[in-house]
């Protein structure tokens, strides 16, 4: 295969091309079709059969899991990470499927970790001016997942999800299993003893185009799934034109090239975890 790229990052790694409801009525005279990479990937599932993948061309490894597609460009497969509360009893499993976004994927990751924009590109959602202070949290990469953790984040939320009614303090954990995959556990309004689990897979289209999957795992028996969809399509679409208006595309990866504050803790752990493994796909590097 002859990839744009030879980061191993995105050569070596489980990318998404999207939902598995993609597959539906494909063949291999039909398959869904779709860009990975700067390449053209093609996907099918007959009837009872596994899924079929090519990439540029070329047979690559692929399978389904989370509801998802997952293709392996090249080389022998690793494992993808683990959603247990995907599988969990009790929680609604809602995909909202895609928005694409002309930016880097890791300019998107970055975003999702970003808690300092809330009252201002989330206003009357997730945050409110003057309540504009991120309070100290913490962070750390797991040794044996290799996965970055931010834990003991609050956030004041005049309105935290779809079936909140009242302003509600509330908790965050953030984790990063990929460079383009990344979750969010939050307090559950309806169960605020539990969490809500919202995950956010990027498909890279390009090094500065993408697609922004939401997977919801949610502890709400109440909300319509239209109404689950449509809230997280307002806040993905109030990220949007923020993201497509930074310059550059890509993320600098350069020491000093973007002057960090002290609620950026995630992002700087961020920056610094993809420049340890060499990241280049999507970001700037000299």
């Amino acid at each position: 295969m002859t990839a744009r790229t030879s980061d191993k990052n995105v050569l070596n790694a489980w990318l998404t091309v999207g939902p598995a409801s993609r597959l539906v009525g494909t063949s291999q005279d039909r398959p869904y079709t779709t860009q990975l990479i700067g390449l053209r990937a093609c996907v099918w599932q007959g009837a009872g059969a596994a899924p079929s993948a090519f990439l540029a061309g070329n047979q690559v490894h692929v399978q389904i899991r989370y509801g998802y597609i997952w293709i392996w460009p090249e080389g022998t497969p690793g494992a993808l990470f683990d959603f247990a509360e995907y599988g969990e009893a009790g929680r609604r499993i809602v995909d909202s499927d895609g928005i694409g976004v002309a930016v880097s994927g890791l300019r998107m990751i970055e975003n999702f970790l970003d808690m300092g924009h809330f009252p201002f590109v989330h206003a009357a959602y997730l945050g409110e001016v003057p309540n504009t202070e991120v309070a100290p949290y913490a962070v750390r990469i797991d040794e044996v997942s290799d996965e970055i953790w931010a834990t003991e984040c609050c956030f004041v939320q005049p309105k935290s999800s779809i079936a909140s009614t009242t302003p509600l303090e509330v908790r965050y954990v953030y984790r990063v299993m990929q460079p383009f995959a990344a979750m969010l556990y939050k307090t559950s309004f309806l169960h605020p003893g539990c969490m809500d689990v919202l995950t956010l897979f990027v498909q890279p289209v390009a090094e500065d185009r993408i697609i922004a999957y939401g997977l919801l795992a949610y502890l709400d028996d109440q909300s319509t799934e239209n109404d689950l969809i449509s809230f997280q399509h307002t806040i993905f679409g109030q990220d949007k034109p923020i993201l497509e208006n930074q310059v550059p595309k890509c993320l600098p990866l350069r020491p000093g090239s973007e002057v960090p504050a002290r609620c950026d803790a995630a992002s700087i752990a961020y920056r610094r975890w993809l420049q340890g493994r060499g990241m280049q796909y999507g970001a700037i590097v000299d």
